[in-house]
């Protein structure tokens, strides 16, 4: 066996040569390896390591895409028309439903005439606040049947919800499952059984978890990557799912005015329909189990 000389400096500690540190570096891969295969954690010293370099650049990247972000939103901002002094300190985020009446006052008087300003300005931040789970999405739906005609009001939502959820799945794939399962550890294990029984009929399953309040629409947008749920079904279940929440939203936009919150724009009859539409999202599965059952 060959030995390695890694020789003394004056102060009696020793000198490690290239070989010596290539060898470390192995032995240090070989760790890894072996911690994969078996199932195991990474070895204690590798694991901090890699731990804390890669939160540093998730960190980093999910800043720069954040104010990437905010660029492109004051950018559309800034094609918006000029507005009067008592208009602008209207002009924010609605965090509740008076926020939305005072936003749709003024959004109303410059649609007739900036009415492309006013659809990009919405379609844009609908997406913001949805890539980033911002909360106020649920008013920027109710401003859309406020300011827009119901079919296109509609459209644009469920496709902003599915834009903007598909973007905040690529985020969670970015930063990676060692934030997540640090702060809702638990919680995402839960679901990750439930994903895997519903893996063959995923677009209906995220169909009916959208319909349903079941688990936050963060939450899903955050979780699906780490699980292996494909972006496909994911998005195309987001675009259909919202559809019907957001069609109740959306009726209710048409009077804004005549609301005093965001739950006035739930009725007995909205959510009885809501239940009825999220039974028949899960049909295709439980005829394909019946029918499978019946074969075997």
């Amino acid at each position: 066996m060959r030995m390695i000389d890694t020789g003394n400096n004056c102060n009696g500690t020793p000198m490690y040569n290239k070989e010596t540190e290539y060898c470390l570096k192995q032995s240090k891969t070989m760790k890894m390896q072996a911690a994969e295969e078996t199932g195991e954690s990474f070895p204690k010293e590798v694991e901090t390591e890699q731990t804390g370099t890669s939160t540093r650049k998730s960190i980093v990247l999910l800043f720069g895409i954040f104010l990437t972000s905010l660029s492109i939103l004051a950018l559309v901002y800034t094609t918006f028309p000029e507005l009067e002094e008592s208009e602008q300190r209207y002009v924010k985020l609605p965090r509740d439903i008076d926020d939305a009446k005072n936003l749709g006052k003024v959004l109303s008087n410059y649609k007739e005439k900036y009415n492309y300003q006013v659809l990009g300005a919405v379609f844009v931040t609908y997406i913001f606040l949805q890539s980033f789970a911002i909360p106020g999405s649920i008013f920027l739906s109710i401003l859309s049947g406020f300011l827009f005609p119901f079919p296109l009001a509609l459209f644009m939502v469920c496709t902003c919800s599915a834009i903007g959820a598909s973007l905040c799945f690529f985020l969670s794939a970015l930063i990676g499952r060692r934030v997540l399962f640090k702060y809702a550890g638990e919680r995402v294990k839960s679901w990750a059984a439930t994903v895997q029984k519903n893996r063959d009929h995923m677009l209906n399953y995220i169909i009916f978890l959208r319909i349903t309040p079941i688990l936050p629409n963060w939450f899903i947008n955050l979780c699906a990557p780490l699980l292996g749920v494909d972006l496909w079904p994911f998005f195309f279940g987001t675009f259909l799912g919202v559809a019907p929440p957001s069609f109740v939203a959306i009726s209710a936009g048409t009077t804004l005015h005549q609301l005093t919150s965001s739950r006035d724009a739930l009725s007995f009859n909205s959510i009885l329909v809501l239940c009825l539409l999220a039974v028949f999202s899960l049909l295709p599965i439980l005829m394909k189990n019946k029918l499978k059952s019946k074969f075997e």
